[in-house]
């Protein structure tokens, strides 16, 4: 069991109330605001997490960043699924709706992926073990929880895996701006894997082979394309939407 570091308030709040167990330590900034600790202080009291005081420039070592709110925390993580827990998952599922991100390197957009994900209740977020960006405490702090509550999985080859998928009679949806279908006119019930590319780079040719539909988002305006979160978004709720 390794640890990692998450930060801001609310995501440590939300760990506190929801993983309690899994919550090693955390740290406040000496000196920190009443009003900030107050917000922590009735999940600090329910729970026997220790609480350790650093000053500010310990807590920027710990979080990487001068935006941690004065709040950290260590969890306890197990890390992401591998390759056969992530099928075993999917297939003990019904209807599973999984979110493949394909080289996503900017931790924003991973942390705002996740965070709709588990909004949108997906079963499982699926990224390449080798390609894109770890969960570090900067995506957990953009997720606001989600990084903590949605499964996800780092597979070994996602164009193998997409296959391993299909064998498990999952459809395979990747969105692509030249995809002849537009996402609302696609059916996204059933059992099905979303596949979303890079920032500006889009699907690479493995995995756009690797898919039975391509769907694009109509461009109504002067932009050519949207932010891989928000286009993640929109399909997302789409696949909710068709789902009920």
């Amino acid at each position: 069991m390794s640890e990692r570091v998450i930060y801001g308030i609310n995501t440590v709040v939300k760990a506190l109330e929801r993983q309690p167990e899994q919550l090693l330590r955390v740290y406040l900034q000496d000196g920190i605001g009443g009003k900030r600790v107050g917000r922590l202080r009735d999940v600090l009291n329910r729970g026997r997490v220790s609480v350790e005081r650093i000053s500010d420039a310990e807590l920027q070592r710990l979080t990487g960043t001068a935006k941690h709110q004065g709040v950290a925390a260590a969890l306890a993580s197990s890390g992401p699924l591998d390759d056969q827990q992530a099928l075993a998952l999917i297939a003990a599922t019904k209807d599973p709706l999984i979110l493949v991100l394909d080289s996503v390197e900017d931790p924003r957009n991973l942390g705002a992926c996740l965070r709709t994900a588990d909004a949108a209740g997906a079963t499982l977020v699926v990224m390449g073990r080798s390609r894109g960006v770890d969960i570090t405490p900067a995506v957990s702090k953009v997720a606001s929880g989600a990084a903590e509550a949605q499964p996800v999985a780092r597979v070994a080859n996602l164009a193998r895996f997409l296959k391993a998928l299909q064998d498990l009679n999952v459809w395979i949806v990747g969105t692509d701006e030249s995809g002849p279908v537009a996402v609302f006119d696609a059916n996204l019930t059933g059992p099905l894997a979303l596949v979303m590319g890079a920032e500006g780079k889009g699907l690479r040719r493995l995995t756009r082979e690797h898919c039975d539909v391509l769907v694009h988002l109509p461009m109504k305006g002067v932009v050519e394309s949207l932010n891989v979160s928000v286009a993640a978004g929109v399909c997302l709720y789409e696949c909710l939407r068709q789902r009920r």
